[in-house]
């Protein structure tokens, strides 16, 4: 089961699975689970980083999506109340190579497995996230569930049924969910002015600016205040995307005057001054 494969749905569960990804067009992969039992219905991603799993589950840009992490080794420092961008995890849950072992850090305060438990998350380990994340690449972000049993015992036609039902995250209003109710300040001499920064931010940014400033203020996004803003006073968002590797695509247009294209390339490089 280790490194396992998408499989037909017809495919029989192998011995000792504990955890099943199903994707909206059929496949099945089977896994082991890990923190909190249940299931939960997403977009599946992945991510490319090699530390800092911790702020990449609590970052408000993730929620709604499960996150199949390429790195294999996710987990092994364990985790602490400091390297978190928000105080739950957006993210619904995560996909890994390894198995999560216990923390060798003294920054640790508990476990991997023992975090999402306390926050309701689910994880599946023994997949081959690198194939998964080539499905992904080819094939874009697909709806899917991660399920998560001790038994083992799943209702794989009904998972199924689950993320092909899902409308997906096209046209959802995350920014609702995500920001916070109310204004707080941040650092030892909060509220020290105002500070804005589009529809959400995480505690990484507010910590940078505390320390360089001493100011920093968390302001609730415009859906969540009880009198709109007068459309007069609405200023156009900034057009951006975020590409499949999880980095932010700026314009064309932008993107053309900080490059410059080599003669002898057809990749542009960095502009040297």
């Amino acid at each position: 089961m280790a490194d396992a494969q998408p499989t037909p749905m017809s495919s029989a569960k192998p011995a000792g699975a504990t955890g099943v990804l199903v994707l909206a067009n059929g496949d099945v992969i089977w896994g082991r689970g890990f923190g909190a039992e249940g299931e939960a219905v997403g977009e599946v991603c992945f991510h490319t980083a090699m530390t800092g799993y911790q702020e990449v589950l609590t970052d408000p840009s993730f929620a709604g999506q499960m996150i199949c992490f390429t790195f294999p080794h996710i987990g092994n420092v364990g985790a602490n109340p400091d390297d978190i961008e928000a105080d739950d995890p957006h993210a619904l849950g995560i996909i890994v190579r390894e198995d999560v072992t216990s923390p060798s850090s003294f920054r640790a305060v508990e476990g991997l497995d023992g975090w999402m438990k306390r926050h309701a998350r689910i994880g599946l380990s023994g997949i081959d996230t690198r194939a998964l994340t080539r499905r992904i690449r080819v094939g874009g972000a697909p709806n899917g569930v991660i399920a998560h049993s001790a038994s083992g015992e799943f209702d794989v036609a009904a998972l199924l049924a689950m993320a092909r039902g899902w409308p997906g995250l096209e046209g959802m209003d995350l920014a609702k969910g995500v920001s916070t109710e109310m204004h707080y300040g941040w650092g030892d001499q909060a509220p020290g002015g105002t500070w804005r920064l589009g529809l959400a931010m995480g505690r990484a940014v507010l910590r940078l600016r505390s320390a360089r400033t001493g100011k920093g203020m968390r302001r609730p996004n415009r859906s969540r205040r009880a009198k709109a803003m007068p459309p007069s006073r609405v200023r156009p968002a900034r057009m951006s995307s975020r590409s499949i590797t999880g980095r932010s695509a700026t314009s064309s247009a932008t993107s053309s005057r900080r490059a410059r294209r080599c003669p002898s390339c057809p990749l542009p490089r960095p502009m040297t001054r």
